[in-house]
């Protein structure tokens, strides 16, 4: 690591430190040249894989778009906020132990519809209605058949 402020590369760790949580080492470090402290951060860097959308085009992989997903289904339900937290936890957990530069964006639609059942058969039943663009109410009773059967 080079120091930051004399530029030299000569520098010595003094003193590590791993947060509360254990997914940071905070490390104070010594210029052998200047004798001046410094600390860094070390972290593990993630790489979310590209989305695939069912028009072929790729973008970033987005947490806030699954985050705004379970907004609208969940519009008005007694749902809470950390259950919803846990839910989108596990979905980016899912999407980085595929292990894949990309994905389908039908998988984390997938994912999105597995967690909402979970949470709340209603909130289900809008994103279903959304997600595999019902045409007529049959298509609603199908669904509705569905999360019955699974009680």
């Amino acid at each position: 690591m080079k120091c930051p402020f004399c530029g030299s590369p000569d520098t010595t760790v003094v003193d590590s430190r791993v947060s509360d949580e254990g997914d940071v080492i905070r490390r104070r470090r010594r210029c052998a040249v200047c004798d001046k402290r410094f600390t860094t951060f070390e972290t593990a860097e993630v790489r979310m894989p590209q989305v695939v959308k069912t028009t072929g085009q790729r973008v970033d992989f987005d947490r806030e778009k699954i985050r705004t997903s379970f907004q609208r289904a969940l519009h008005k339900r007694p749902v809470p906020t950390h259950l919803v937290d846990e839910a989108i936890a596990r979905i980016i957990q899912r999407v980085l132990t595929v292990g894949d530069r990309e994905i389908m964006s039908r998988q984390i639609g997938e994912m999105v519809m597995a967690e909402l059942a979970k949470l709340d058969k209603v909130a289900y039943i809008r994103f279903a209605s959304v997600y595999r663009s019902f045409s007529d109410v049959d298509d609603f009773r199908d669904v509705i058949r569905e999360v019955t059967k699974k009680e």
